[in-house]
This record gives C-alpha cells, sequence and structure tokens, in this order.
C-alpha cells in the first residue's frame, strides 16, 4: 500500500479552487491579480515539494520510466504570475531507467512559460532544451548498427576512440563528432599504433552517422563527450499540453502518495 506524505487534500487543492475561479472568468482576457499570483505560486510550490528528493516511477504511453528528481525550479516573479506566466522552468533528474536504456542525468529547460487559461487550461513551452548525460556504451550501440566492422568508446580522459572490431588491440582512431541536422559526423584526429601516434591532417574524410528520427519533433543539437560519458543537447520548438483541473488533481494526488507509480499516460502527456 502506498504511504501518504502528510500533505492534506485541502493543501492539495485550495491553489486549484481559486484558479478554477479565475479562469472561469477570463473568457477574453488572462486575470491579473494578486491572488492569481498567490495561487499559481502555492501550486508550484506544492509540485515542488512533492517532486523534489524523490524516486518516482512515471507510467508512460512507451512503457514506465524510474528517476530521481533533484531540480524543479523558476524564478517565479510575482507580475508576470499574476497573468501565469512562470518565465523559464527547469527540472532535472538523475539515474533514470526507460525501456532498457540508462541515462545518468537529463535535465529540461522549458523556457517562457505560460499556464492560458480556458476550457480547458494550456500549459505551453517554447523551445524546450533537452539535455542528457549516458554511458560512453551508447557509442558502441550506435557504431554497431551503422559500422559494423568498428566499436568505438569514450575513455576516462573524455576522448572518444574508435577500434577495429575484430582486432581491437591493434590501435584505435581518436575522433570529435559535431552533428548536422539527422547525421552525426565522426572526424578523425589522431591515429595511434601500439605506443605510436600520428596527428591527422584537418582534411581527413569523415564519417557520417545517421541519426534516428527523434518523437515529437525533437531536434539534436550538439554531442560532446566527457569522462566515460556522452553529453547530448537536443530541443523542441514547443510543448503543450491541457491541463483541466481533474488532470492536475489527480496528478496531485498521485505524487502525494510514496510508491505509487505516476500515470502520464491515460492524461496524453506520457509522448
Amino acid at each position: 500500500m502506498a504511504r501518504s506524505l502528510g500533505v492534506t487534500r485541502w493543501d492539495l487543492l485550495r491553489p486549484l479552487d481559486m484558479l478554477s475561479s479565475l479562469w472561469s472568468t477570463a473568457a477574453t482576457l488572462p486575470p491579473v491579480s494578486s491572488g492569481a499570483a498567490v495561487a499559481y505560486r502555492t501550486l508550484f510550490m506544492t509540485l515542488r515539494r512533492l517532486m523534489v528528493g524523490r524516486t518516482l516511477t512515471v507510467r508512460l504511453d512507451t512503457g514506465d520510466m524510474v528517476l530521481t528528481v533533484t531540480e524543479f525550479d523558476s524564478h517565479l516573479d510575482v507580475r508576470r504570475l499574476a497573468v501565469g506566466q512562470l518565465n523559464d522552468v527547469r527540472l532535472t533528474a538523475t539515474d533514470i531507467s526507460w525501456e532498457d536504456q540508462a541515462f545518468e542525468r537529463a535535465t529540461l529547460l522549458l523556457h517562457n512559460v505560460p499556464l492560458r487559461p480556458g476550457a480547458p487550461p494550456v500549459l505551453v513551452a517554447a523551445p524546450v532544451d533537452v539535455t542528457l548525460d549516458m554511458s560512453s556504451h551508447v557509442l558502441d550501440d550506435v557504431l554497431r548498427d551503422v559500422l559494423p566492422r568498428w566499436s568505438g568508446h569514450v575513455g576516462d580522459d573524455g576522448v572518444a576512440r574508435l577500434r577495429w572490431a575484430r582486432r581491437p588491440r591493434l590501435g584505435n582512431v581518436e575522433v570529435d563528432a559535431t552533428v548536422d541536422g539527422s547525421t552525426l559526423w565522426l572526424h578523425p584526429r589522431v591515429l595511434a599504433l601500439g605506443r605510436r601516434r600520428w596527428r591527422l591532417p584537418p582534411r581527413a574524410p569523415s564519417y557520417p552517422v545517421p541519426l534516428p528520427e527523434l518523437a515529437s519533433g525533437l531536434t539534436l543539437t550538439s554531442l560532446r563527450f566527457g569522462p566515460n560519458t556522452l553529453h547530448l543537447t537536443g530541443r523542441l520548438p514547443e510543448w503543450r499540453a491541457e491541463v483541466p483541473r481533474a488532470t492536475v488533481e489527480d496528478i496531485l494526488s498521485q505524487l502525494s502518495a510514496v510508491g505509487r507509480p505516476l500515470n502520464l499516460s491515460r492524461f496524453g502527456l506520457g509522448g
């Protein structure tokens, strides 16, 4: 049985009661009042208190995702909150597992986030920047599909190396990487055989690696290497979701219970 965090139903629904009243009178213009600012801030801080520091199981259309939320923050401004504007919102999670994939860290930066009143209200962010840190073993998985004769790894020094899969001890090629649209380009920089190393000319041919199509219009914008890690960044031009009161109330109720999965699939928020 799931444990409660000790948050009463009145605490959870107090900001929703106020916002529902404001939204119902905002058929043509958004509500502008100190009461609206207080309600939006209370709702945001309630969500923050329920999420940060917890390990959550999030049920999506594509399967369950397990993660630990470490940050949910925004520079809230009273004047902007009065019209439902939350500024930029940052959400960070670590120790993420999803569909047999593991990610060390992920950050979503939602820019220019308003909650627009209506029937139902709509949450909008434009754009959304995504950052993923993952194990360098992912590079080997990608290369196995497109360059089966090669294996790839990122070392403790943050340098990516390609090796001949059949004879990995023969030597390696050190590479840099850039992203151009749907293609990852690997640029050879150094050839190493045993203890000998040769710096390759800048015009040495690069290797194109086609990237899979990403969901919901997400575009990969950069890739860089760190110690045993790949750092990926992407951008979604716009994200929006309808958030009727019943949906927000259900999400708050699920978050208030420890051990209960957060089911977003039935709300159309699960991708």
